[in-house]
């Protein structure tokens, strides 16, 4: 997995609650991404939420973005309620661990993640998050750009489609980074 040089840290990815409940069908679902969290806390690695949320009235959206122009237009000028931008309470973060906000699909995206990654001297990320073609997908591809190793969770990601799951899991990601199933990230930080 990482080297026993490298300074990791495990990014979990909009697991918000407007997240989750769009793309989780049952909290069985869940248990790849706590315990991936219960093992990095466990091993001193540090866990870093991202998630997804902007201000009242979007102006962070452009009417040219097909992703996100829909979200503004259906919510007018009033800002997501607070609740559903909260981490999902299966996954909660600790006081100490940072929750980084972006502001499109990648992690990167107008957010200050480089700066706590670098400030800290992290060269090596784990990667899980909902979704794989989404935040997982991006994140990789930028992460990679940016000449960092990476592993990612692959149960501990999830994708409305199965099958663009199963391509970039098995296809894809392998050419940028290591993928593994929680169970061997876990036994991996033990030797």
């Amino acid at each position: 997995m990482q080297n026993s040089t490298s300074k990791c840290a495990l990014l979990v990815m909009d697991m918000q609650n407007s997240v989750v409940s769009r793309f989780v069908g049952s909290e069985k679902a869940l248990l790849p991404f706590q315990k991936a969290i219960e093992a990095a806390r466990s091993h001193t690695i540090p866990v870093i939420y991202v998630r997804i949320a902007f201000r009242a009235g979007y102006p962070e959206i452009s009417s040219r973005n097909k992703m996100f122009a829909g979200i503004a237009n259906r919510a007018g000028i009033a800002a997501a309620p607070e609740a559903t931008m909260q981490i999902h309470e299966s996954v909660q973060p600790r006081l100490d661990e940072p929750i980084v906000t972006k502001l499109r699909v990648s992690a990167f995206a107008g957010s200050d993640l480089e700066v706590i990654l670098r400030s800290r001297q992290i060269d090596t990320l784990i990667l899980s998050g909902i979704a794989t073609s989404g935040v997982v997908l991006s994140t990789l591809r930028e992460a990679a750009d940016r000449d960092f190793a990476l592993t990612v969770l692959s149960d501990a990601c999830i994708d409305a489609d199965p099958e663009v799951h199963r391509i970039l899991i098995e296809k894809v990601f392998p050419h940028q980074a290591e993928v593994v199933h929680v169970d061997a990230w876990v036994a991996s930080l033990s030797i």
